[in-house]
């Protein structure tokens, strides 16, 4: 399989943040977005970021920016869509996304993606994390998808599926298992708290 094309969702409301780009808020001496980025990269052929309204807020990260084509805010899963039509463009056959607030995610994120996807016509695995009450966790923002469903994901999404598993389980869609170890490496910032939390985590 070729090295997958990261993609960064950013294409949220942030509206526990009080709204705006939650990636572009400091932490430490870069903003979230940075770290996002300084992890992603290394693990990709190409990174693009999915984000909404005028892209030269972000044009300081010399990323192309790539918006939504299904109206009103419709979740991740549009994210994914945009970002795989972009991948589509790169000759790509695979994308890992990785969501703009989560600055710690796993270092090994794409290698293990990928082992989990291994044998499978169509590549598509979401990351989980154990956990104590529900066996485990899905993090739907951070996955493998392949460019050769992006059509099936159009039409899914022009029907109003919004919920990413909805659409993975159709697919025979796989988990990767992450290890914790101290705390949930898929820690993501919705709060100002958070914000906080994250700081101390540096």
């Amino acid at each position: 399989m070729k090295q997958p094309c990261g993609v960064i969702l950013a294409g949220g409301l942030a509206s526990r943040m009080g709204g705006g780009d939650k990636g572009l808020l400091p932490l430490g001496s870069k903003t979230l977005l940075g770290h996002v980025i300084d992890r992603l990269e290394p693990q990709v052929k190409d990174l693009a970021l999915n984000a909404n309204g005028d892209p030269a807020r972000f044009a300081a990260l010399g990323l192309p920016v790539v918006a939504d084509s299904i109206e009103g805010y419709a979740g991740p899963l549009a994210g994914v869509l945009a970002g795989l039509d972009w991948a589509a463009d790169q000759g790509a056959e695979t994308i890992v996304t990785a969501a703009a607030d989560t600055p710690f995610f796993p270092a090994d994120l794409v290698p293990r993606l990928l082992m989990a996807a291994e044998g499978m016509q169509h590549p598509l695995v979401l990351a989980a994390t154990p956990d104590p009450e529900r066996g485990r966790a899905r993090h739907p923002t951070f996955g493998l998808w392949p460019v050769a469903l992006r059509d099936d994901l159009r039409a899914a999404l022009q029907d109003g599926v919004r919920k990413v598993v909805l659409w993975t389980d159709r697919h025979g869609g796989r988990e990767a298992l992450f290890p914790v170890a101290g705390f949930d490496p898929f820690f993501n910032v919705n709060t100002p708290e958070d914000l906080k939390r994250a700081e101390g985590l540096l």
